[in-house]
């Protein structure tokens, strides 16, 4: 006598749309890694761009696109606000960097993926296409470790107190940038390390999450608002603490924000403020890094590695594909 176990159909449409988030990274990720290493920034990012936003329109879902490429006038692809998807199944927002690390990806240097996150509709900040103050840890800790107004030498001594330790065992990652010269002083004044990256605070955000095998305890610095969402994306799948404030420096950056709904530019957000709710993310390598592999040309067969997360479940899976339609891949 055989058994059958039904799926409600919210759980099975929630398994599909796992899967169909790594097709969408996947493709985006082969698409920009043609071009590694040829100095072509604008080239492979719209190579990632053009193969994300088919892929998204063959989704089962109503989404919108509420951290994307930039502001419909500068964007004519994955514009915020755009909707993708074949205008049926659950409403969703959407979130997606096709390529970040634009300049590793040129340069054919580690660490460049390609990552989005989805969640259920009106749960993901909708935030104008401007910098924005960072600072993340892994999870363990009690709340409020962190605090975004404290300057990064407070920060380093409130870590390394809360994780037994002295100052000179944490180790900060910060983006490499001029704007960041005070902050790093800062943080080595305690006696702490600083690991500095050339490109991609999401990866960097998630490192923090497993200082154990990454080595990194704390990010600190100011990078793009749209990464910044991705990563308390997650973050919010992997646990950890996160606060951001949008950089809204100008009377015209203001007025950007008022339109999206954001009528305190001071504000200061927490994962839970930034994505709420059920989430998805993924993120394939594009170049080789210590997050993912990148993509790999072998003959007849592409090689490429994604990790997926749910929120709801705190699921990490690492998916290898070996993908053999190449025609796909050169012409969908």
């Amino acid at each position: 006598m055989s058994t059958h176990i039904s799926v409600p159909p919210q759980q099975l449409l929630e398994r599909i749309l796992t899967l169909e988030i790594v097709r969408v990274t996947e493709r985006a990720a082969v698409s920009a890694a043609r071009l590694r290493g040829q100095g072509q920034e604008k080239a492979a990012d719209q190579a990632a761009v053009d193969a994300m936003r088919r892929e998204l329109n063959k989704m089962p879902i109503e989404g919108t696109i509420v951290i994307g490429e930039g502001e419909r006038d500068e964007a004519p692809m994955l514009f915020i606000g755009e909707k993708v998807g074949i205008n049926a199944g659950p409403k969703v927002d959407i979130a997606v960097d096709p390529l970040e690390g634009t300049t590793l990806c040129a340069k054919d240097m580690p660490g460049s993926i390609a990552t989005m996150a989805m969640a259920d509709g009106g749960t993901l900040l909708h935030a104008p296409d401007v910098y924005m103050q960072k600072i993340a840890i892994g999870p363990g800790y009690a709340k409020n470790v962190i605090d975004i107004d404290a300057s990064p030498d407070e920060n380093i001594r409130r870590l390394a107190k809360a994780k037994g330790v002295n100052p000179s065992a944490i180790t900060a990652l910060v983006l490499d940038r001029p704007r960041h010269a005070a902050i790093i002083a800062a943080i080595r004044s305690t006696g702490a390390a600083v690991r500095l990256i050339d490109d991609g605070d999401v990866a960097g955000v998630i490192h923090c999450a497993d200082p154990e095998k990454s080595g990194i305890d704390i990010y600190i610095g100011t990078g793009g608002a749209p990464e910044g969402v991705l990563a308390a994306a997650a973050l919010r799948c992997i646990g950890g603490q996160m606060q951001c404030r949008l950089i809204l420096d100008t009377d015209e950056k203001r007025a950007r924000a008022l339109k999206m709904g954001i009528s305190d530019p001071k504000f200061i957000y927490g994962i839970e403020d930034m994505a709420k709710g059920d989430c998805l993310f993924a993120a394939t390598g594009v170049t080789d890094g210590s997050l993912l592999r990148g993509v790999k040309f072998r003959g007849n067969v592409i090689e490429t590695e994604t990790i997926v997360m749910r929120s709801v479940t705190g699921t990490v899976r690492i998916i290898k594909g070996e993908h053999r339609q190449l025609e796909k891949f050169h012409l969908d």
